[in-house]
């Protein structure tokens, strides 16, 4: 049975595990760290810090429930549990197409170069970062773009080149959004063939953003750290170039030179903690 092949891994936040395979529309076996934050553990039925088995149209759900939160921590997690060939990378709040697994294997099928693809997942309107037009080799110039849902990888490639998500980026980390653009960086570093795809295998469900607050001071700090990780000594220039491209947008408030002289904080910062 070919969709035995892949393996979703799913990083949820205060989910119940059975309600959420219906509504992602599932169609493989799945990892899913589900982290109890707050008072939900209350209202679940099941024990948290123990796993087991959800069973659902002929395929399994490895649930793993733990009292923590950060979400490089969760991917972590189900990267470790996972034993399938393929692994999908997913979050509790994207639904998939009818039959994308199928499409999954057949594009890995058809391309035995590649380690990892990066698929089509149609973003909610405003948070579009990405769409693949052709099929190309992913390289320094514009690895930055994607999110975790759209990684899909050879679990031996990726296992055994050692990359692992940054648990200081993310939903739960100390610092704001990156973690996806960081562990692209560290794969490419590791020397995994990346490949982006044209084929689309789901969307993004309406929601709040659980990380952007505004432009505040930390937003751009936090950029700072981020890109001392990504890009070392041209952290400053990068920072500065990104700025200014988004300026409009995003330093109306404060300033130009204000936002960069936070970013600018950020990387020194970032020099500290590598």
């Amino acid at each position: 049975m070919e969709q035995k092949r892949l393996q979703i891994l799913i990083s949820a936040v205060n989910k119940d595990p059975e309600e959420l395979i219906g509504s992602m529309n599932l169609g493989c076996d799945a990892v899913i760290v589900n982290q109890l934050i707050g008072d939900f553990d209350e209202k679940i039925k099941k024990d948290g810090d123990q796993d087991y088995i959800q069973l659902f149209e002929g395929f399994e759900a490895r649930v793993i429930t733990r009292r923590e939160k950060g979400v490089g921590l969760s991917r972590n997690t189900a990267l470790e549990a996972s034993d399938h060939e393929l692994i999908q990378f997913g979050d509790d709040d994207i639904v998939y197409d009818d039959g994308y697994v199928s499409k999954v294997i057949a594009e890995f099928d058809a391309h035995p170069e590649a380690d990892m693809l990066l698929f089509n997942v149609k973003a909610q309107a405003g948070r579009e970062t990405y769409w693949n037009e052709d099929f190309a080799k992913v390289n320094w110039r514009n690895y930055g773009r994607y999110p975790a849902y759209a990684i899909c990888a050879r679990r031996e490639a990726l296992v055994g080149s050692g990359v692992k998500y940054s648990l200081l980026f993310g939903g739960g980390a100390p610092y704001m959004n990156g973690e996806d653009s960081l562990f692209l960086h560290d794969c490419l570093k590791a020397g995994l063939n990346i490949y982006r795809t044209t084929v689309a295998i789901g969307k993004e469900k309406q929601g709040q953003s659980t990380w952007f607050k505004g432009y505040t001071d930390k937003f751009f700090f936090d950029r700072g750290v981020l890109y001392h990780f990504l890009y070392g000594r041209m952290a400053v220039i990068l920072g500065f170039r990104f700025l200014l491209k988004n300026r409009k947008e995003m330093c109306s408030e404060k300033g130009l030179l204000k936002c960069w002289e936070l970013l600018i904080d950020g990387v020194k910062h970032g020099s500290t903690i590598s």
